[in-house]
């Protein structure tokens, strides 16, 4: 019996061959239930749905192609893959299916490149399986990829078990956007089992368009840059196409374009040809490859994600873009340094929350996504997911945070906020240094006239005479030398001798 393991959630693929057999109808089934339940295709050289899986009858090569999109637990079991060789003879071999368990599988990754570049894809795979690369088809169904422009590089052994391998796609077209996957071959006498582990989304770049993505599945889908446009005002998106669609039916619609899924905004346009709804009208430019939706008199209501996609079997969801619409109602904060302040912004539960410090909103956004452009530690952000409402929590304001915020997605408001310096605080500080100073002041000069009467009061005279004026001064000889007695002035000093001083008062 063969064995065959998958994981949960990724792809799988069975083929059984029987080369003997090649236009007898063949069949799957599980021994659980008694194989009570087998699944056909029904049609050959057809792939059909049965349940959750695709089934392939390829008469050219008498082989079952069975397919499960999305591996679950109640997969894992016996299964028998035969054929019916008459109404009472059926061949078929046995296989063993083992659905794993890891949170590292599958695995999704996105890739960009420029529409004519060049990208290249890494997967994982076990070291002794055979790497398997292959894109979904319009009915999922993962089909391997024949073409010149893919080139699988040998991989390079990053651990004992798994080793690692590059594909690369050159001169990348609008018909490789997609879902790629990845992952690992394994052959046995007449079975072959492809295990899916990798999804790839591939986004392409032109000028029209922002990127292409690959993940380990790969969605290819291509991506224009947003579009910004303030309330009331009319916006254009761009849908460019390859020449391959020019006489497809295509659409512009908000949201994914599906019979299921339509919004009022969505139109269809055939080749060459202008239509017109309510405020959204279609234009066809076959010979540029572009066709062009206009939506006339914006409202909230208008702003959101809009595919475009071009109608084959079914519709082809291959590009979107962001339409982003500015509020006409500004708001105005005005703050002072050192308050706090709480800003509530709309958003849809899609949308990555925006805001956003720049002189214009198409700064704030980058390849379709808002980005949360503030780095500081002062900002914090608050969910209100049930009332569509986020808030945005600022403390400490510095006068550098003045300047023009855009707050939402894809609803923008724009908000002035002004932070002033707090002047009834600088008045008090100044009236406090100022305080200060003429207290210091006061203390200087109380201390320096103190030090004065100090040295003052330390020269006064002991005898109380010593500090009269005297207004007039007599001499008179003593008696025992009146005849001698003489007055001698000099410059450098007086000597007298007194025999008595009269004092008298001088009257101005």
């Amino acid at each position: 019996m063969s064995r065959v393991s998958g994981y949960s959630g990724g792809g799988l693929m069975i083929k059984c061959e029987h080369p003997q057999y090649k236009t007898k109808p063949k069949y799957i089934c599980k021994e659980s239930d008694g194989c009570s339940e087998r699944k056909s295709p029904g049609v050959q050289d057809e792939w059909m749905e049965n349940g959750d899986v695709s089934l392939y009858d390829d008469t050219r090569t008498g082989v079952l192609m069975v397919f499960f999109r999305e591996l679950k637990a109640a997969d894992a079991g016996t299964y028998r893959c035969g054929v019916n060789v008459s109404h009472y003879t059926e061949i078929f071999t046995e296989l063993q299916l083992n659905v794993k368990h890891d949170a590292k599988y599958p695995e999704s990754m996105t890739e960009s490149v420029h529409l004519g570049g060049e990208v290249n894809i890494s997967c994982q795979v076990p070291e002794e399986h055979e790497v398997h690369f292959c894109k979904e088809d319009d009915n999922h169904i993962c089909q391997k990829i024949s073409s010149s422009k893919v080139t699988q590089m040998n991989g390079s052994s990053e651990r004992n078990e798994e080793r690692v391998f590059t594909v690369s796609i050159s001169n990348v077209s609008v018909r490789d956007a997609g879902v790629y996957w990845c992952g690992a071959e394994t052959r046995d006498t007449y079975l072959t089992f492809i295990s899916l582990t990798t999804k790839i989304q591939l986004n392409i770049i032109n000028t029209y368009l922002t990127f292409i993505s690959l993940t380990t599945k790969i969605q290819l889908n291509l991506i224009m840059p947003p579009v910004v446009r303030h309330e009331g005002e009319s916006a254009e998106i761009i849908c460019p196409y390859d020449s391959i669609y020019k006489s497809k039916p295509k659409s512009l619609c908000k949201g994914k374009c599906s019979t299921r899924d339509r919004n009022t905004l969505s139109e269809t346009v055939r080749e060459e040809k202008e239509t017109k709804t309510d405020r959204l009208t279609l234009n066809d430019n076959v010979t540029a490859s572009v066709f062009t939706g206009t939506i006339t008199g914006l409202t909230a209501e208008d702003a959101g994600k809009y595919w475009c996609a071009v109608t084959l079997e079914r519709d082809l969801n291959y590009l979107y873009t962001h339409l982003m619409v500015i509020m006409n109602e500004e708001l105005n904060l005005t703050k002072y340094e050192g308050d706090d302040v709480s800003i509530q912004c709309k958003h849809h539960d899609e949308d990555q929350k925006s805001f956003c410090k720049a002189h214009e909103a198409s700064m704030c956004v980058k390849d379709g996504d808002s980005l949360e452009t503030i780095r500081d530690d002062r900002f914090s952000f608050s969910d209100e997911a049930s009332t569509g409402v986020f808030t945005v929590n600022i403390t400490e304001l510095r006068e550098e945070d003045s300047g023009i915020y855009w707050c939402g997605a894809p609803v923008i408001t724009k908000l002035h906020l002004n932070v002033k310096r707090n002047f009834s605080m600088i008045i008090i500080i100044s009236v406090c240094v100022i305080l200060l100073l003429i207290g210091g002041f006061t203390l200087t000069v109380w201390k320096l006239r103190h030090k004065r009467r100090g040295d003052a009061h330390t020269h006064l005279p002991t005898i109380p005479s010593d500090g009269l004026l005297y207004a007039a001064v007599s001499f008179q000889k003593r008696e025992e030398s009146l005849s001698d007695a003489a007055v001698r002035f000099s410059k450098e000093e007086i000597h007298c001798d007194y025999a008595a001083v009269s004092r008298r008062m001088r009257l101005n």
